[in-house]
C-alpha cells in the first residue's frame, strides 16, 4: 500500500478546544492573550500579550512625559469641546484602559486626578492657579508633546483595534481553509445509515 507524499509531510490539523467561547472572548478583552491562555493556546496567548501590550505601552510612553503626566493620550472625554473617539479604539485593550475611566469619573465629579495626571483628561476652561500636570489643557498637551501626542494616540488605538481581532480569534477559534475543512470532513467518514428493523 503506497502513501501519498502529502499525507507523510502534512500533519492533520488539530482541533482546538474552545472551552467556553464567550468567556474566552471576555478574557481576551480583559487582558490581551488571556482568552487564548484560558483555551490552552499558550504560544498564541503569549504572542498577543507581548505584541499588543508592548504597542500599547509604547504609545503611552510617547504620549506623555514627566512634565505633562504619563499616558496622556489615553483619556475618556465626551463633551461638547472634546469628543475623544480614539478612546473607543483604545478601549479594545480592556483592563489597561481602566485608569482613564477612573480619572474621567473623578474629573467629572470635580475631584483632582490621581497618579500625577496618568491617563487624566485635559482640563477644560480657564487655567488654574497651579501648573500641575493634571491641569493641562488639550492645547497645552499638544504644544508640549508635539507630534508625539498624535503618535501615542495612534499606537494605543491600533493596539486596541488589533486586540479586537484577537478577541474574535479567542471567541470563534482559528480560521481554517476550505481544504482543511474538507480534509476534516473526509476523516470523519460518511454518516452511518440507520438500521432497518425486520
Amino acid at each position: 500500500m503506497s502513501r501519498s507524499p502529502q499525507s507523510i509531510d502534512t500533519p492533520l490539523p488539530q482541533p482546538v478546544v474552545l472551552k467556553n467561547p464567550a468567556l474566552a472572548g471576555f478574557l481576551a478583552w480583559l487582558l490581551p492573550g488571556l482568552g487564548h491562555l484560558y483555551q490552552g493556546r499558550i504560544a498564541k496567548g503569549v504572542l498577543f500579550f507581548v505584541c499588543l501590550m508592548s504597542t500599547y505601552a509604547y504609545g503611552c510612553y510617547l504620549g506623555g512625559s514627566r512634565e505633562t503626566g504619563y499616558a496622556r493620550v489615553v483619556y475618556l472625554a465626551w463633551n461638547d469641546e472634546d469628543k475623544r473617539l480614539f478612546f473607543l479604539c483604545q478601549l479594545g485593550m480592556g483592563l489597561p484602559t481602566l485608569p482613564a475611566i477612573i480619572q474621567a469619573s473623578r474629573v467629572r465629579n470635580g475631584k483632582a486626578p490621581l497618579w500625577g495626571g496618568f491617563m487624566a483628561p485635559p482640563r477644560l476652561g480657564p487655567p488654574p492657579q497651579d501648573n500641575m500636570p493634571a491641569n493641562l489643557s488639550l492645547g497645552e498637551l499638544h504644544r508640549r508633546l508635539h507630534m508625539y501626542f498624535e503618535l501615542g494616540t495612534l499606537y494605543t488605538a491600533i493596539a486596541g483595534l488589533l486586540n479586537v481581532l484577537a478577541i474574535y480569534d479567542a471567541w470563534a477559534g482559528p480560521v481554517m481553509s476550505e481544504d482543511e475543512k474538507s480534509q476534516g470532513d473526509k476523516d470523519e467518514g460518511p454518516p452511518a445509515s440507520p438500521k432497518k428493523s425486520p
